[in-house]
């Protein structure tokens, strides 16, 4: 018969302390930038005030070109300056770090951006009947029955696709998840993104109250958009459907414009 010893049995195994589990989830990555983590840690306040700076200096730049220099491309290069300043806190945004799930896609995000676009328009045009307005059709100049030379790619180009994707990615994207990221553990959930909606949102304003010198139904609708995009970012953790909802609703706006330049 085979004997035994004790050393030979292995002694149990204590089950691990709590603060194990805990060190295990700290170390595990976050998979959404709302709840914090590494990569969203690195937008902090000093990249809301690169931004801002930036934001600055291409206003300037812009309408100092279309100031000082007459000539038929000096809108669309004077856009193309504040586009350039509006990227660049985005790329160094983003080559420090993405926020977790900031940039995933889902299906739904195309049905937020196209509905929401489409709700956003019509009210659009009620607010211009509102505030004394015509809500008659916009339209574009014509040169000799034609549009400008320019017009694909500052009005189709310009204003369907890269002001939206720019305009999304920085107020939506930097500012609105800068500020988020400040006030979370501070304030809470609730009230950092209220107050992140409302400060990506003013800035939005703003700018394009500063550069186009929008009327006032002009700058309720310009609110309602930024609104409706910062809540989405907020309530999705994700920026698709803010950049489809600002690309569908400026894309509609061309659609109008090119019916009424020429229906008639």
């Amino acid at each position: 018969m085979a004997s035994y010893s004790t050393d030979d049995i292995a002694p149990p195994t204590a089950p691990p302390e709590p603060w194990a589990y805990e060190s295990r989830a700290r170390r595990s990555p976050r998979t959404d930038w709302r709840l914090g983590g590494r990569a969203v840690r690195r937008w902090r306040m000093p990249l809301l005030a690169i931004a801002l700076f930036s934001l600055g200096a291409g206003v300037l730049l812009s309408a100092t070109i279309d100031t000082l220099w007459s000539s038929p491309w000096a809108g669309l290069v004077s856009t193309a300056a504040l586009w350039l300043a509006m990227l660049v806190p985005v790329v160094f945004a983003f080559s420090r770090s993405t926020p977790a799930g900031l940039l995933r896609f889902r299906a739904v995000d195309l049905l937020f951006g196209l509905g929401l676009a489409l709700l956003l328009r019509v009210s659009q045009g009620w607010l211009e009947v509102a505030f004394g307005g015509m809500g008659a059709l916009p339209g574009y100049p014509l040169i000799d029955g034609s549009l400008s030379a320019t017009w694909w790619l500052s009005d189709a180009l310009g204003v369907v696709v890269v002001a939206p994707v720019l305009e999304e990615l920085l107020f939506r994207g930097v500012v609105l998840v800068v500020v988020y990221e400040a006030l979370r553990r501070s304030t809470g959930r609730l009230t950092a993104s209220v107050t992140a909606v409302a400060v990506s949102t003013a800035l939005f304003v703003a700018l394009h109250g500063v550069v186009g010198g929008a009327s006032p139904d002009g700058i309720v609708s310009l609110a309602l958009l930024g609104l409706v995009c910062g809540l989405l970012v907020v309530l999705t953790g994700r920026i698709w459907g803010a950049i489809l909802v600002h690309v569908a609703y400026n894309a509609t706006f061309v659609a109008l414009a090119l019916l009424g330049t020429f229906s008639g």
